[in-house]
């Protein structure tokens, strides 16, 4: 990276479907590129097998998932729990330096939480915080819908994706490979 760029921080948010593609999209370039990229991903489970997953490993790009499901799938004490190991471990990484790239995949939808608390697990201020000062080289993507006003704020680029038509609302589920 030339020295007279910082990192970025990019948000893609809104209700439409696209989000993590357009950040896996970007994690795909920047691979190509020679930068190193990690992804964190807050409400998927481990205990499912993704398309992504499987592809950005066999290119060296490491995928977590540190969430338990959606939020209706456990209780909030699950989801809390889960919460509360997720944003040290991907605070960690941001802030190390290490990568050059690092995606926060469904943070935002995390931090939207209303159901339960999630301020003392998932502070806010911290977020922050690891945003303005994460080291100047690390480009830092996050996703998710309905992103706070303070993270837009923030962020060098939002992108807000809505949807104008969905086959789901056509009663078709979820499609391996376009979905998971």
């Amino acid at each position: 990276m030339s020295k007279n760029q910082k990192g970025l921080t990019l948000v893609y948010t809104g209700h439409g479907k696209g989000k993590t593609t357009a950040a896996l999209g970007l994690a795909l370039r920047s691979t190509g590129r020679g930068l190193s990229v990690k992804i964190y991903q807050f409400i998927k489970s481990p205990q499912r097998s993704y398309g992504e997953q499987i592809a950005l490993k066999k290119l060296g790009v490491e995928m977590v998932q540190l969430g338990i499901g959606f939020t209706w799938t456990k209780t909030p004490e699950e989801h809390r729990e889960a919460l509360k190991k997720a944003w040290p471990q991907a605070r960690d990484a941001v802030m190390s330096g290490e990568y050059d790239v690092v995606i926060l995949d469904e943070l935002n939808n995390a931090l939207a939480i209303d159901k339960f608390p999630i301020d003392d697990v998932l502070p806010l201020n911290e977020i922050i915080d690891m945003i303005k000062n994460r080291p100047p080289h690390v480009h830092l993507v996050i996703t998710g819908r309905d992103a706070l006003t303070e993270i837009k704020e923030i962020a060098d680029l939002v992108s807000v994706v809505e949807p104008e038509k969905h086959y789901y609302d056509e009663g078709v589920e979820a499609v391996k490979g376009i979905e998971f």
